[in-house]
């Protein structure tokens, strides 16, 4: 009897897929209204979701916001560090956040546990964690075993939050081995990465493009499959928006 109680609440309490048969769009450098083809939003976790449409959460969980800098600069212990100074991605200006022990990681899963349970709060639908293969610009400080364990923590915070969790690049890498429901894949088409996660799954990937040549690749060969997405790499709200 327990069991045919419990068994609609453990049912209900699972993440929704991404629909299919619909476009994405990427906006984090900003919101802005959606054409009726659009069925996917990818707002940042401090814009609102987009009402009757499937809102994705952005949430830098493995570096840090270039406009945030102050609040790490309370934190200087879990920013990696190599000699004394914050280890940076280069192309967007972020610190890398230190998950090389266990203590650390736990410490900032919890800060971005917080910024999960504000996505859901605010009624997402699922989130995504940028971005799985920082490790990779780290300066060999941090590994894939690094990265995957604090992954671990934060899909399990997602899911306990009623969130699909999204694994944000490391192409090659299978995220549904520790949970994830769903990948968005930068640049896939440009470095013709798109087939490894369609492997791991299936139709469950957004595919964003920022080069014109790489976006009509990426439309030719898993248009028909996936949702597709041209934008400026500023991801301005009147920036570049195409679809296949």
């Amino acid at each position: 009897m327990i069991r045919l109680v419990l068994l609609p609440l453990l049912l209900s309490a699972l993440p929704a897929a991404l629909p299919s048969g619909t476009d994405v769009d990427y906006q984090l450098g900003g919101a802005a209204d959606v054409p009726a083809h659009v069925g996917i939003v990818v707002r940042d976790r401090t814009d609102p979701p987009l009402a009757a449409k499937y809102d994705v959460c952005y949430v830098n969980g493995f570096q840090t916001q270039p406009d945030e800098r102050a609040f790490w600069r309370r934190h200087p212990g879990l920013l990696l560090r190599d000699g004394g100074r914050p280890v940076v991605d280069e192309a967007w200006g972020e610190w890398l956040l230190d998950i090389g022990t266990p203590g650390k990681r736990r410490a900032l899963a919890r800060i971005v546990g917080r910024w999960t349970d504000g996505c859901a709060d605010d009624g997402f639908e699922a989130v995504e964690y940028d971005n799985l293969d920082s490790f990779t610009r780290s300066h060999h400080l941090l590994t894939r075993a690094d990265a995957v364990a604090f992954a671990r923590l934060l899909v399990a915070r997602a899911h306990r939050d009623g969130l699909a969790a999204g694994q944000k690049n490391l192409a090659g890498f299978d995220g549904t081995a520790i949970g994830y429901d769903f990948a968005v894949a930068e640049e896939c088409g440009r470095y013709r990465e798109c087939g490894s996660y369609t492997r791991a799954y299936g139709d469950q990937v957004l595919a964003i493009e920022y080069r014109p040549r790489d976006f009509r690749w990426t439309c030719r060969h898993y248009g028909d499959d996936l949702p597709v997405v041209l934008r400026d790499r500023d991801l301005t709200p009147k920036g570049v928006h195409e679809w296949c």
